[in-house]
């Protein structure tokens, strides 16, 4: 992921102790949707000093300040991905819960026509598919 989380937090007046630092630096690394309970993983190998409790405040503050989006993505736990990811789709695995992201030009401009036919303007194009693996 080519976001900087730590950048977004000084941007927005943040300030950056370790344990923040450690956590925004797991965030703009993972390729993937990760749990609170995978950051607290992931940022306990850099850090092993760093409490759930301090990930869970962590998370909400970056989410109060539009940093952090939460998603369901049909699982039990929340998990979480940059903000700034404006247009792109989610394919989920319900069998596993393992997520795909992707873009998709032409879906996206079909949508824009659609909204413009209602008379809106999008911002935004946040898509979740679900679905199962096909055997090949």
């Amino acid at each position: 992921m080519d976001i900087s989380i730590e950048r977004l937090c000084i941007e927005n007046g943040l300030k950056m102790t370790g344990p923040r630092r450690v956590i925004a630096r797991v965030l703009s690394e993972a390729t993937d949707h990760p749990d609170v309970d995978e950051l607290h993983r992931r940022a306990n190998r850099v850090d092993p000093g760093i409490s759930l409790a301090t990930v869970y405040r962590t998370v909400r503050l970056l989410e109060a300040k539009g940093i952090l989006s939460r998603r369901d993505l049909g699982s039990r736990r929340a998990r979480y991905e940059p903000s700034a990811d404006k247009h792109h789709f989610h394919l989920v695995d319900k069998d596993n819960g393992s997520v795909v992201e992707f873009s998709a030009p032409q879906a996206e401009a079909m949508l824009r026509d659609i909204a413009a036919g209602q008379g809106f303007d999008l911002d935004v194009i946040k898509i979740e598919l679900y679905g199962r693996r096909t055997a090949k």
